[in-house]
């Protein structure tokens, strides 16, 4: 676990996240996450989270023991922005459901003990908000449920970005654009656009009368250009876990004192513990 939290930090450090502009921590070492979620498990219908898509998928996997903490993960998402009274949440397409979510429970919170928290906006890419598995394109690109082969790793070296999306599933048909039936080439198109910071339409014409081939071949230069220097300087971050201690311990301090607030504002208005200040 340690070292995936490692590798976790310096892939983010070295995909541009700066400490000096944000709270970079661990979660873990913010306590008020943990309560703050059991607080709002009160406000959570346990019906809302029994129809979470990511449960029905992740706990069919997991048919030896599918944990409370699996299940209750997504009040666990909600404490974890709600802490912070962000306005808006920067996620992809498939964490929606999450979103709403905790928009549910945070007006559900309010409803019941008075205005607290604020209500968040979900801000979803207009390019790139959902990526789906090189070889099954029907499904999302992920880290953990998806096929090694279909799916591209920001630390890959060159030749497996190569590898990978030479052997990308496509159509027996031709031409480089969206439909329904050609879900491969749709989802290639959707990864040049967003590295590129393009639109999709451009990606269209760009290509068009090309073959699939050749446009393979532009995507995997794209995307190896695009990660050459984040894998670069992830190795110099990835060896001093010193650093990456004092960085996550500077950054817990940050979140703490924002996430501590907002606790001590739930706890007081829900009547936990004993009263925190004069009404």
């Amino acid at each position: 676990m340690r070292e995936s939290v490692y590798d976790t930090a310096a892939t983010l450090l070295a995909a541009g996240l700066d400490p000096g502009r944000c709270s970079f921590f661990r979660q873990s070492d913010v306590l008020e996450h943990a309560e703050l979620c059991w607080l709002l498990s009160s406000v959570t219908a346990f019906g809302d989270l029994n129809r979470m898509h990511q449960f029905k998928e992740k706990s069919g996997a997991q048919r030896e023991l599918v944990s409370a903490g699996l299940f209750s993960y997504p009040v666990l998402m909600a404490a974890d922005v709600l802490a912070y009274r962000a306005d808006e949440v920067p996620v992809g397409d498939d964490q929606r459901q999450h979103v709403e979510l905790m928009r549910d429970i945070a007006q559900r919170f309010n409803a019941r003990f008075g205005e607290t928290l604020v209500v968040p906006e979900g801000r979803f890419p207009k390019v790139g908000a959902r990526i789906m598995d090189l070889q099954h394109p029907e499904r999302k690109m992920s880290t953990t449920g998806s096929t090694e082969q279909g799916t591209v790793h920001v630390l890959d070296e060159p030749a497996a970005i190569v590898r990978k999306l030479r052997a990308a599933v496509t159509d027996s048909g031709a031409g480089i654009l969206r439909a329904p039936e050609k879900a491969g080439i749709s989802n290639l198109i959707e990864i040049l656009a967003a590295v590129r910071g393009a639109a999709p339409e451009q990606v269209e014409v760009e290509f068009e009368g090309a073959g699939y081939g050749a446009f393979k071949t532009a995507v995997s230069d794209a995307v190896i250009a695009l990660l050459a220097p984040v894998r670069e300087r992830y190795q110099g971050l990835r060896s001093d876990e010193p650093a990456l201690e004092r960085i996550l311990a500077a950054g817990a301090e940050q979140a703490h004192a924002i996430a501590a607030a907002t606790l001590t504002d739930v706890r007081e208005t829900m009547g936990v513990g004993p009263v925190r200040r004069a009404r």
